[in-house]
Formats: C-alpha cells, sequence, structure tokens
C-alpha cells in the first residue's frame, strides 16, 4: 500500500471559499470536494489527451490516404441506408395497418 500524498495549498479569497463551502453536500468536507474535483480534472484531461492523439493519428492517416473512401463510394453507402430505411419504414406501416385492421 502506497503513502499518501499532500498536495500544495492553495489561497483563494473569502468569497471563493463561501461559495466553495454553499455547495458542499451533506457530511462532505472542503478537503473531499476538492480531491474528487482534483481527481475528475485530471481524469477529463487524460481523455481529453487520449481524443487528440487519435485525432492526431487520424489526421496523419488521412494525409496519407489510408483507410479513406471515395467520394463515390461514402455516397452509394449513404444511398444504401437511405433505401434500407426506407424499407423497414414501410415494413413498419404496414405491419401497423395489418395489426389495426386484425
Amino acid at each position: 500500500m502506497s503513502r499518501s500524498a499532500t498536495l500544495p495549498p492553495i489561497r483563494v479569497t473569502p468569497e471563493t471559499k463561501a461559495s466553495l463551502e454553499a455547495v458542499l453536500r451533506e457530511g462532505e468536507s472542503l478537503t473531499q470536494f476538492i480531491e474528487n474535483a482534483v481527481c475528475q480534472e485530471a481524469e477529463f484531461r487524460a481523455l481529453q489527451n487520449a481524443a487528440v492523439a487519435r485525432a492526431k493519428k487520424a489526421l496523419r492517416a488521412a494525409d496519407k490516404g489510408v483507410g479513406l473512401m471515395t467520394s463515390e463510394e461514402f455516397l452509394a453507402g449513404m444511398d444504401k441506408r437511405a433505401r434500407d430505411a426506407q424499407h423497414r419504414i414501410r415494413a413498419a406501416v404496414e405491419a401497423r395497418k395489418k395489426r389495426a385492421a386484425g
């Protein structure tokens, strides 16, 4: 088990401290609030850094033309999805009509 560490103390205005204390949940201390906020921000930034890394990788791949579809392939895929959706909608409408009639 590792030992805990202490974060540096931070100075805030009395107004900031009062506004923080005003939003504490029942039984929650200011220390717990700050620890939770620090952990959440660290997690958010790690996720953000991972997303930026993925985006940079995708941009590099796009610059090389790797894994990209042509505009014709894209439009053909979109057309197929639209036709498939139309068929599903028509089938659902017909099924509803049959249930209402029967």
